[in-house]
């Protein structure tokens, strides 16, 4: 088995077998803004799968639509598994190798095997925990995480693991940073651990001054992790410049990648070791300075770098899933996908005003917009049924749209919304 699994640069991007096509649409929409026209022009016919399914869709914010060329890609690995079996490690570990590549590339990490590969946000959230060396680590966190940041904090807490400090919204349900720099200075007592999404999951209000809160936290002696789940792929972020220790996100909804195929990345600087880190308990044979050699010493040498996180045996095809996707992504570049969707939702705000919808409007804000509605859930029910795909949250209807919708397609979601509205 092979691959380099080990500290690189990140020049590459990702490989798939829809490269070909994929670069070429790329190519041939230029270098300036984005434009509907171009879009269908040329990217339209590479999602001609879901394209065919009769609904608007502006859920990209939850579960991203793939590009026709995944089901090649995923295809590629289990015909190695069937034509290789055990000699398919090689061609895997490859894949792996490209995929940690993009992700770095993409959030700006400066060495690909600084990015750890998860099958979930939650379990790089763990992998950390478990590695600080405080007995009964306190971490300080918003009550505007994501649902599996919060339920792990908590059970940590419930088993005596962890004590948490709760940030507050304000009665808007808007988190600023000076709360929050107020609440790392005052904790009593020592603190080990900052968590805080970079966009929140239910609001998209996007915390744009992270850099106050990660100097307040690093100032207290504690570590830094920015959930970039909503944020990666949807807005550019800069790790490096950040400074912050870890970030957690994954491929489920920007990436295009679907479930598992999720992400912990990890600051080089603490690969020369911290007093506030051991070797995580979350690890396993592939976390090995040479795992394939199957030595067995009584304390365990781990390989170097980010790689030393790894775990057991890596999921395959969930990273597959995401290459394609990923490609794309890096080509038409994440600075042109914002301004695009910046675009696209003052684009359908201004429909849903015109026809006296009601919108709140948060900014900053990541990739979506929110209608208030005091049955959201049952709200977005009835969307669906009307053929405008949403989702809810926290008592909004969530909007996303992305380079896969039109216009026209927003003015019909925006009169369907309105009828659905009125008549109630």
């Amino acid at each position: 088995m092979t691959g380099t699994m080990g500290r690189s640069a990140v020049p590459f991007l990702p490989a798939t077998f829809g490269a070909p096509a994929i670069d070429a649409a790329v190519a041939a929409l230029g270098v300036g803004p984005l434009t509907e026209e171009g879009l269908r022009s040329h990217l339209f016919p590479l999602f001609s799968r879901v394209l065919a399914r009769q609904e608007i869709y502006l859920a990209n914010h939850s579960l991203g639509r793939p590009l026709d060329c995944m089901a090649d890609d995923v295809g590629h690995a289990l015909d190695l598994w069937y034509t290789d079996m055990d000699d398919a490690w090689s061609a895997w570990l490859t894949l792996i190798d490209q995929f940690r590549g993009g992700i770095a590339r993409l959030i700006n990490v400066p060495c690909a095997d600084a990015v750890v590969c998860k099958t979930s946000a939650g379990q790089g959230l763990r992998a950390v925990l478990n590695a600080l060396s405080a007995e009964c680590p306190h971490v300080l966190s918003t009550r505007g995480e994501f649902d599996s940041i919060d339920v792990i904090l908590k059970t940590y807490t419930l088993r005596g693991k962890a004590s948490v400090t709760w940030c507050e919204p304000d009665q808007q349900g808007i988190f600023s940073t000076a709360s929050i720099v107020r609440a790392i200075e005052n904790v009593p007592g020592s603190l080990d651990l900052v968590v805080i999404a970079q966009v929140f999951f239910a609001t998209g209000q996007l915390l744009s001054d992270l850099a106050p809160i990660i100097a307040a936290a690093h100032a207290r002696g504690a570590l830094v992790m920015i959930d970039m789940y909503h944020s990666a792929g949807a807005i550019p972020v800069d790790f490096a410049a950040l400074d912050a220790d870890f970030a957690i996100g994954g491929s489920y909804k920007y990436l295009r990648g679907g479930p598992g195929a999720c992400w912990l990345a990890i600051n080089p600087r603490l690969f020369e070791g911290s007093p506030l880190l051991h070797p995580t308990l979350d690890t396993g044979w592939f976390a090995k300075k040479n795992p394939f050699q199957y030595d067995r010493p009584e304390s365990p040498e781990f390989a170097a770098g980010g790689t030393a996180w790894l775990e057991s045996t890596p999921p395959v095809l969930p990273i597959c899933q995401t290459l394609a996707s990923l490609r794309l992504l890096l080509g038409l570049t994440v600075e042109r996908l914002h301004q695009y969707n910046l675009e696209q939702q003052r684009a359908l705000i201004g429909e849903l005003i015109a026809r006296n919808v009601p919108v709140r409007e948060i900014n900053p804000r990541g990739a979506f917009v929110l209608l208030p509605q005091s049955d959201a859930m049952g709200f977005s029910r009835l969307l669906k049924s009307n053929g405008v795909n949403t989702d809810a949250r926290s008592g909004h209807v969530r909007l996303c749209p992305d380079i896969l919708n039109t216009r026209e397609e927003m003015r019909r979601a925006a009169e369907i919304i309105g009828t659905a509205l009125h008549a109630q």
